[in-house]
């Protein structure tokens, strides 16, 4: 079975910084495409960053482009999003997924507050 599991959320005054990770059981990340999406409160989940693990070409929302970075562990099953210039408007659940077999999976998501 695919389990998904998001650490690394936290609290960070505007401006800062986290890195999440994206750590998967029952699947290899080798040949998915690994996104990151997030649901900020009274708002639908929107994407944010992906990348196709085999290839590591890398794909970004707008609002994400310049400021986040989605990278793969070279050796490991995982995928990380570097969050850098955090603003007030990125505080959400950050939720990362995976298709796998024409199913889409999803972790629990880690908070992330951005707040001063």
């Amino acid at each position: 079975q695919v389990h998904l599991v998001e650490s690394g959320g936290g609290q960070v005054q505007p401006g800062g910084s986290l890195r999440l990770s994206c750590s998967a059981s029952g699947v290899t990340f080798d040949h998915h495409v690994i996104q990151w999406f997030r649901e900020a409160p009274g708002k639908e989940r929107q994407f944010v960053a992906g990348i196709t693990f085999s290839s590591g070409s890398t794909f970004y929302s707008a609002s994400a482009k310049g400021r986040f970075t989605i990278y793969k562990h070279l050796t490991e099953n995982m995928v990380y999003l570097h969050l850098g210039s955090l603003n007030i408007d990125d505080t959400a659940v950050y939720y990362c997924t995976a298709e796998v077999g024409g199913q889409d999976y999803w972790g629990q998501g880690t908070q992330v507050t951005v707040s001063s």
